[in-house]
């Protein structure tokens, strides 16, 4: 009685695909709802051309196949990053990289300040007096790194 509960039927699996694709198109997962509708599916059909596996191995298979598929997207993503049109959103000194500002606060020790519309910076760089203008040449989390502007930089 118990292992006929147990036992998953292919069309458990199809059901369970169909729903992890429905929530994929619905919540936008960026596929990792999809990979593992795939896998359910790949599942279903095993189940289907084999049914005398039992539910635990169709488990197994349905998890091992799932880190597998997650993993290798993961792996994409990474080696494929998506293109925006907004490149710097979100990071906001990225897109001070190559601009010329004026100290507001000399750089003493490595470390000052300049002001950015209505906001001020810490800046890294070396010692120069407030009022010279710098390059912004990087970027340290919330640090620009910058350097002397010359007369022939920029």
């Amino acid at each position: 009685m118990l292992d006929s509960l147990l036992s998953f039927s292919y069309w458990l699996w199809f059901g369970f695909a169909a729903l992890l694709v429905i929530l994929e198109l619905v919540l936008g997962t960026s596929f990792f709802l999809l990979c593992l509708g795939i896998i359910a599916l790949l599942v279903g059909v095993m189940v289907w051309l084999f049914p005398l596996v039992v539910w635990e191995y169709q488990l197994l298979f349905f998890a091992i196949g799932s880190i597998v598929s997650v993993s290798l997207w993961k792996i994409y993503f990474k080696a494929h990053p998506a293109k925006s049109d907004r490149p710097h959103l979100n990071r906001r000194a990225e897109q001070y990289v190559g601009r010329v500002f004026t100290l507001s606060e000399p750089i003493v020790n490595g470390r000052g300040k300049i002001r950015v519309d209505d906001s001020s910076w810490r800046v890294e760089g070396p010692d120069l007096p407030a009022g010279t203008k710098v390059l912004v040449v990087g970027v340290d989390s919330v640090i620009l790194k910058v350097k002397q502007k010359s007369d022939d930089t920029l």
